[in-house]
């Protein structure tokens, strides 16, 4: 028998349920969908997608296989590769959010076929951890607590492969549509990725080697390249698993490594903000406390607009926005920064800034982004109190005290601030030697922010 495996945003071998149950079951077609739908909403993490495929074909093909790769809806594809290859199951991963479907069951039957949808790899399953009532965890540190109690399943190694009797045809790695939509910045976001699995697999090796027991406290300076993992766009894109990357960190602890405990405490982040999605799937466009939808949030406009093209005259918002331009990424402390700043010192809608990581990042995950937007904003669960107001330039002189990561990005001269000239699009007409004067005043954008939050309170307090 032939089968499919859909590689649906899990670009490895290692660790992939979903191959290793098509395996078991026949011949396996290996199969991407570059989905233009994707590619629009989503074109930095369509990139990276992009750059993950030639490495895992590889891979692919140093196991006597190959990849598929198709464009176009994935509905539409799975049936149509259902047809030509006469294959009796699509072996899959879950998607994110957790409760669609688009169509896919559908398809796949009408096409003749079975499709199984499997488990990601992630720490643990979703709605596994639970309170001793039974319910989910809307706090974060006692769903830590509980998922470090829970054993965390070994990884599964690559399968063997079996080549099918013929091949379909396959339309090439190149994703046209998100070419056009990175437009400058394509050339210059992909100096900044090591794409494929044993470049983070690699990466992973090296990191572990180097952590130290200041990891807490070093993950904080943004100029500090080495403190940090770097996996996020791989864990992203799935050229690495979460799982993996829990049991080779244990390892490295019971060797004796520093750190470990607050790096895997990062790691559980992710699956606490999956466990939520998968609960609240519409998490990315509704406040998580409903009676934050009445918020009197500001919409999209000119200010927004500032602090998308880092124009806002405030210099560590300014260049987290143009690292995230250049590179698809951004500092995990900075990315607090210029979020609380678009939504409490610009009073502007979250969903606006949500929606611009969403294009930017390489790293892009539907439910960290959503759970981290809802937790600067104060509407989310576990969110960081509205009124706890980031000042830009006093976590500048805290995180950033030497100046080197400012200086990256707005110095004309900087490699950073030449690299975000290159990569924003003509219609900007980037000057790096202009001198931004502040949009607001922090304290006066702080007062209107507690303002607001307060005639908040009081009018919520009343409707009760």
């Amino acid at each position: 028998m032939t089968v499919i495996c859909w590689f649906r945003r899990v670009l490895r071998l290692d660790d992939h349920p979903a191959l290793a149950a098509a395996a078991k079951n026949g011949a396996v077609i290996a199969l991407a969908i570059l989905d233009p739908a994707d590619a629009a909403a989503h074109p930095a993490s369509a990139q990276r997608q992009a750059m993950a495929l030639p490495p895992l074909d590889a891979g692919l093909r140093a196991r006597g296989s190959r990849l598929i790769v198709r464009r176009g809806d994935p509905a539409t594809v799975l049936a149509q590769v259902v047809r030509d290859s006469g294959a009796v199951a699509v072996h899959t991963s879950q998607g994110l959010p957790f409760a669609g479907d688009d169509g896919l069951q559908a398809a796949v039957a009408g096409a003749g076929a079975v499709l199984h949808v499997h488990p990601l790899a992630d720490l643990v399953p979703r709605g596994s951890v639970l309170t001793g009532s039974g319910t989910r965890f809307k706090v974060f540190t006692p769903f830590w607590r509980a998922l470090r109690r829970t054993p965390i399943a070994e990884p599964l190694p690559a399968p063997r492969l079996t080549a099918p009797p013929a091949w379909p045809a396959s339309d090439g790695p190149d994703w046209p549509e998100a070419r056009r939509a990175m437009d400058r910045g394509w050339d210059v976001v992909a100096r900044h990725v090591r794409a494929g699995e044993d470049a983070a697999l690699d990466q992973l090796e090296a990191f572990l080697n180097r952590i130290t027991a200041r990891y807490a406290e070093g993950r904080n300076r943004p100029a500090d390249d080495d403190a940090t993992s770097g996996l996020s766009d791989a864990l992203a894109v799935g050229e690495i698993s979460a799982r993996r990357i829990w049991h080779r960190a244990m390892a490295a602890q019971q060797d004796g490594q520093g750190g470990i405990e607050d790096f895997l405490r990062e790691l559980a982040w992710r699956d606490f903000a999956r466990d939520l999605f998968h609960a609240s799937p519409n998490i990315d466009r509704t406040c998580w406390r409903p009676e934050w939808n009445d918020f009197p949030w500001r919409g999209d406009g000119p200010d927004a607009e500032a602090w998308r093209r880092g124009r806002t005259g405030i210099a560590m918002v300014d260049a987290g926005m143009r690292e995230l331009f250049a590179t698809g990424r951004m500092h995990n402390r900075v990315r607090m920064i210029a979020a609380s700043f678009l939504v409490k010192h610009l009073m502007i809608d979250w969903r606006v800034g949500l929606d611009w990581f969403a294009r930017c990042l390489t790293d892009w995950d539907a439910a960290n982004n959503a759970m981290n937007w809802q937790w600067v904003a104060g509407c989310g669960p576990d969110a960081s109190p509205f009124f706890r107001v980031f000042n830009p330039d006093t976590q500048g002189t805290k995180f950033d005290a030497r100046r080197r990561y400012r200086d990256l990005w707005l110095d004309p001269d900087a490699v950073g601030a030449q690299e975000f000239a290159d990569a924003a699009p003509r219609s900007w007409r980037v000057d790096p030697h202009d001198r931004l004067a502040p949009m607001v005043d922090l304290d006066t954008g702080r007062q209107r922010a507690l303002d607001a939050y307060g005639r908040f309170k009081r009018r919520d307090r009343a409707a009760r």
